[in-house]
Parts: C-alpha cells; sequence; structure tokens
C-alpha cells in the first residue's frame, strides 16, 4: 500500500513564501505519519468510489481531480562480486485545493510535490536518505505529463518510453541512480478491480494499480564510485482523496518476489490498540500472471524481532508470513537494521530477504510507518 506521505503545514509554506525547497521553510511543525494523514481533504476533489475503467499508458500520467497521488519504485539489486543494493523512490503530488488556479502568475498553482529517494548498500551497512519539495505550476520545477508520460522534480525524474520500459534517474550527495526497467508481467488491479479500501469510511480508498516484477538494469553510484547493477523492481502507482481512519495509527506494508516467479503484496493496517483493521488486504500474483487476492482472514503476520531506533520509536524487524494461497511459511529478514528515512516524516522502509525454513526463496521491500515520531515533536 502507498499512502500518501503528505505533510501539508510544509507544503503551504511552501507555496505561501515562494520557496523552491523545503530547506528554505525549516521551521513548520511536523507530525507523525498516521496524524498527518488524519486531516480531511478541502471539499470539491474526488473520491475513489465505485467503479473505474482503468486506461494504459493514460493512468501512468497525472489525476489532479484528486489531492493526493504518487509513482513508486522499489528495487533489490546486485553489483560486481554480488554487491547487494536496495533502492526506493516515490514521487508525491500533493494538491492543495481542487480546480485549477486563477492566478495569472507563471509561479501560481495549488499543487505542491515531495520526493523520497534511498539507497541502501547492504555491503558497507550503509543508508543513505534524501528528500526535496517543489511547486508545480508554469516554471517547470516540478510535475507530470501523460504523453509521453514523465513525472520530476528538478532533476529527479522517471519517465517511460515508447517501448513499455521506464528509466527512473535521481542524484543527491554523491548517490545516485540511473536505472531502466522492463516490466515482466502485466500490470494488476489491486483491491476490487483496483479499488483499494481503507477503513469503512465512504471514499476512504484509492485507486491502486503495480508492476509486480520488472527486470531492472543501469548504474548506481555510491560515494563517488560508479557500479553497474541489475536486479528486480516493483513499481506502484496510487491516486486519492484519503486519509488514515481516528482510530488507525499505521501500517505494515510488504512486496515481495519469490525466486519462483512468485509475487506478493499485503498491508497490515494497524489499530491504534495494537490489533489489526479489517480492511487489512493483499495478493499474490503467480508466475504466469494469474491473480489471488487476500483479505485480512487470508494472512498472518507475527513480528519475531525489533529494532530500536536511535532517533527514538521501536520497529518491528523481522517476520513471519503465513499466507492461504502459499504452500509454505516465509521469513521476512531485513538486509540492514537500520533502513529508517530519517526525513519531514520519520517511517521505515527497506530492502529484505525472505526465506523458508532456512533456505533463501526471495527478495522485497518493506515500509512502516506510524512507530515513531517525525523531527521536530
Amino acid at each position: 500500500m502507498r499512502v500518501l506521505l503528505a505533510v501539508f503545514v510544509l507544503a503551504l509554506l511552501l507555496l505561501a513564501t515562494g520557496c523552491d525547497r523545503v530547506d528554505e521553510a525549516t521551521d513548520a511543525d511536523t507530525d507523525t505519519l498516521g496524524d498527518a494523514l488524519g486531516g480531511d481533504a478541502a471539499p470539491g476533489f474526488a473520491r475513489a468510489t465505485g467503479e473505474r475503467a482503468f486506461r494504459f499508458p493514460y493512468d501512468h500520467g497525472p489525476h489532479p481531480d484528486y489531492r493526493n497521488e504518487w509513482w513508486y519504485l522499489t528495487g533489490n539489486l546486485d553489483g560486481p562480486d554480488g554487491r547487494r543494493i536496495g533502492f526506493q523512490f516515490t514521487l508525491f503530488r500533493i494538491g492543495l485545493a481542487p480546480g485549477e488556479t486563477d492566478r495569472p502568475s507563471r509561479w501560481a498553482t495549488n499543487q505542491a510535490w515531495m520526493a523520497h529517494f534511498a539507497v541502501t548498500d547492504a555491503a558497507n551497512g550503509e543508508f543513505h536518505a534524501f528528500e526535496r519539495f517543489s511547486r508545480g505550476g508554469d516554471i517547470g520545477l516540478a510535475g507530470a505529463e501523460r504523453d509521453p508520460v514523465r513525472v520530476w522534480l528538478e532533476d529527479w525524474q522517471l519517465e517511460r518510453a515508447n517501448n513499455g520500459n521506464w528509466r527512473l534517474q535521481a542524484e543527491a550527495e554523491e548517490i545516485a541512480v540511473d536505472l531502466t526497467f522492463d516490466p515482466r508481467k502485466q500490470s494488476i488491479l489491486q483491491g476490487d478491480d483496483g479499488l483499494s479500501r481503507k477503513s469503512d469510511a465512504p471514499g476512504n480508498a484509492s485507486w491502486y494499480y503495480s508492476y509486480t516484477r520488472m527486470a531492472a538494469e543501469g548504474d548506481v553510484q555510491l560515494s563517488g564510485e560508479a557500479l553497474p547493477v541489475n536486479g528486480s523492481a516493483w513499481m506502484d502507482r496510487e491516486w486519492s482523496t484519503s486519509a488514515l481512519g481516528p482510530d488507525q495509527a499505521g501500517w505494515d506494508w510488504f512486496a515481495l518476489q519469490l525466486d519462483d516467479g512468485t509475487d506478493i503484496m499485503l498491508y497490515r493496517l494497524r489499530k491504534k490498540d495494537g490489533t489489526t483493521d479489517r480492511w487489512s488486504a493483499g495478493t499474490v500474483v503467480t508466475p504466469d500472471g494469474r491473480v489471488t487476492r487476500m483479505d485480512q482472514s487470508d494472512f498472518t503476520l507475527k513480528a519475531l524481532d525489533q529494532w530500536e531506533s536511535p532517533r527514538g520509536g521501536t520497529y518491528p524487524g523481522r517476520w513471519r508470513l503465513d499466507a492461504a494461497p502459499l504452500d509454505r511459511t516465509l521469513t521476512v529478514t531485513p538486509i540492514l537494521a537500520d533502513q529508517e528515512l530519517d526525513l519531514t516524516v520519520r517511517y521505515w522502509e527497506g530492502a529484505v530477504d525472505v526465506t523458508s525454513e532456512g533456505a533463501a526463496v526471495g527478495r522485497g521491500y518493506v515500509e512502516l510507518s506510524g512507530y515513531a515520531e517525525s523531527p521536530g515533536r
């Protein structure tokens, strides 16, 4: 599940002051990720309800009628001598008001943009995470286009070629990726034909589809060292006008790719009392692309370990997963304990290994939200 990591106070300040970057607006208050998602959207935004006919490549592009939208990629890569590298890139569009702005200035916009970029260097035990904010408008600092598909924030960009392949380019402080992705399976619709419900409240849902397996290759730069890499990636697309419910604290989200070609997505929505919300769900995709959907009763996720963040907060650190469509129990283990993004919103997102009865059977990515407060609280 990809729920927007929106920090609306900072976004509003960004637009009000005319700043290009978030580091020019550092005094705004911040919140936990769950609380940041708890507010109501302004009237006038579309809601994810009913049915929708998805269109491609149209739906790879922007959906400004909705408040929140994100393009998300993670992957596990191998460099020379088997050097293990993980990466995450997420670009968010945040609608601050519905409709078009009526101000004549090229700087005028009601759209804020945020991007997170992270790389895990397992061999050196290093995790690098970066964040950028910018504004929309006609000045070209950030935006999204449909034909051809391209989304960007300054020089961080994701674009789609006519042959259906994607390319990601991002660089910050001598950490960089230049990767191409070739989808090896058709995109799948998550939830109920693309409608992914998150709580009982009407419209508290997203439109959600995924490319669960993409061959990845290109180059990664780590502290000035350029490495050729290849591996496997996962891409999610969601747009919505929703928030966490008042009794929800956060989520544990898993995207796992097994060596036999099976792909697994599941998310556990956590209530504030520690129990699992009934809207938790998932999907299993077979090697030939057949999809089995799971509801909360179809899988169990048990934390086997925990990790204490040096910045405060306790996260689960290893898991046992049993899912009805699978014929085995899986153990999911981070390749590096500290893959916490200590940014405007603090959360954990990192590369993991998947084993069964002690044998390696796959890799993946996990996102954990609502376990720690963000800076400034």
